[in-house]
């Protein structure tokens, strides 16, 4: 190992030791878990050999394409050969930021069709995420698909059995599957902490234009720099329209809206925790509230789901908001709430807070007894004293425990050295074909639900819509 190295293993260590854990008889507190968490920060430092050398192709040069690839080239052993997008500005723009050689394309179908590619990460609008996720594991390449993995529920299964009959690698991007955070949160909801779990509330609130997808327009776009022939493919005749093409999230035809783009992080979260496969019904409601703008999905949602007994987990209820007016600032908050305790993620970090009920039942107060004849009361006191001790009467206390990830953990860049890491060893991805499924479907039913005005009823083990 490199001094580098050795320097931030104890840089690191420190940080868990002072800013990690402010409790010292925390769960989290052991060995083990900080060696765990250790290993993880200290993926991407690891030295490659020429063979394990990783050749991919970006197809999707926007905000989050972006994102991605300048995370998967700090992994070392990566390095970006092509890109693709059907806006020529984009391409533009690769060749500046990625160098002159960069080979790009508008027809994604070139990159995969080259020998020398070994993955692709595909950050398109939605419509197109199965179709190329297919295409692409046809023809041999590893991928890394963002959330959603599908645009609708009927595609999900051809992506599954495509990534099983390709034997490829296949992550689904929705990093948070792959933040500390959540492992803590899950180390402290299976040891007991909370109690048993009956309610899940998961909240990611904006207030801001861009955060509400009206991003920057260009002052060139027309059919000429956009190919909107490609973009419509297999749709019929639609007008060419910029908005719809850079603004794809507020159109149902090409994106999924806030239950697609926001819910399926909560709904990630939810099952990384809870080990869940999903619920069995789901409803959703909303409304067009504020950004009245063109677009044809609600700015302000609510999803309600039932999530059975299970081996994993006992029966709860879970409730989702999305507001892109809220007055809160925004804000991006899980709670799960068991009979003894709540595990709040908020941010970069979480707080579990006990609340736990005495043995004794409870007596006077706001309670009927005072309704009674005195000597009734008097009776009923004395029975109660008897039968219960004053411990008894007391509710047990339990300290609170907080958590935040180390200074410079990353859970964007641990999920994409996840990808490469299988790749590389052959062993599982945190979020494969499967799991991305199981979060979107959910997902993508609260908008079947709230344009179809009705419950949807859903198998978490086959994966398939029921009749309830």
């Amino acid at each position: 190992m490199s001094k580098q190295s050795h320097s931030s293993r104890r840089k690191f260590l420190e940080q868990i030791g002072a800013t990690g854990l402010f409790l010292a008889s925390s769960p989290l507190s052991s060995l083990a878990a900080r060696e765990k968490a250790e290993e993880r920060i200290l993926q991407y430092e690891k030295r490659i050999s020429p063979n394990d050398q990783i050749k991919i192709g970006l197809i999707g040069l926007g905000i989050q394409g972006n994102n991605d690839v300048r995370q998967a080239l700090k992994v070392p052993g990566v390095e970006l050969v092509a890109a693709a997008d059907l806006y020529t500005g984009r391409l533009e723009r690769a060749k500046e930021v990625y160098g002159k050689d960069l080979f790009t394309t508008r027809d994604y179908r070139e990159i995969l069709n080259r020998k020398d590619i070994d993955a692709v990460l595909i950050v398109t609008s939605d419509h197109y995420h199965a179709r190329i996720t297919k295409d692409a594991l046809r023809q041999g390449k590893a991928v890394y698909c963002e959330k959603p993995m599908v645009h609708k529920i009927s595609e999900g299964a051809g992506v599954i059995a495509a990534q099983k009959a390709s034997g490829k690698t296949m992550q689904v991007g929705s990093q948070r599957v792959s933040s500390l955070v959540y492992d803590k949160a899950r180390e402290l909801y299976k040891s007991g902490e909370i109690g048993k779990l009956n309610m899940v509330n998961a909240v990611y609130d904006r207030q801001d234009a861009i955060g509400a997808w009206e991003y920057t327009m260009p002052n060139n776009a027309s059919p000429e720099t956009v190919d909107w022939d490609a973009y419509i493919a297999g749709m019929g005749k639609i007008p060419f329209d910029p908005k719809k093409f850079f603004w794809w999230r507020n159109y149902k035809e090409f994106g999924t809206g806030v239950a697609g783009d926001l819910f399926v992080h909560l709904l990630s979260g939810t099952h990384v925790i809870t080990g869940s496969k999903g619920p069995t019904k789901i409803f959703s409601a909303g409304q067009l509230s504020y950004w009245k703008d063109g677009r044809n999905v609600p700015d302000v949602m609510t999803g309600i789901m039932q999530y059975p007994e299970t081996a994993e987990h006992p029966a709860f209820e879970l409730t989702l908001q999305v507001n892109f007016v809220s007055g809160t600032g925004g804000q991006e908050m899980i709670k799960f709430t068991g009979e003894e305790g709540t595990i709040e993620i908020n941010g970069g970090g979480l707080k579990v807070h006990h609340s736990i009920m005495a043995k004794a039942p409870g007596f006077g107060g706001y309670d009927a007894v005072g309704t009674y004849p005195k000597a009734m009361q008097d009776a009923l006191q004395e029975e109660y004293n008897k039968k219960w001790t004053p411990e008894e009467r007391k509710r047990p206390t339990k300290p609170d425990i907080e958590y935040k990830n180390p200074q410079g953990f990353n859970e964007h860049l641990q999920h994409i050295t996840n990808f490469f890491d299988s790749m590389r060893t052959g062993k599982p991805v945190v979020e494969d074909a499967t799991f991305g499924f199981r979060a979107a479907a959910p997902a993508l039913a609260c908008n079947d639900s709230y344009f179809q005005k009705k419950i949807v009823n859903w198998d978490p083990e086959t994966m398939k819509l029921t009749k309830g």
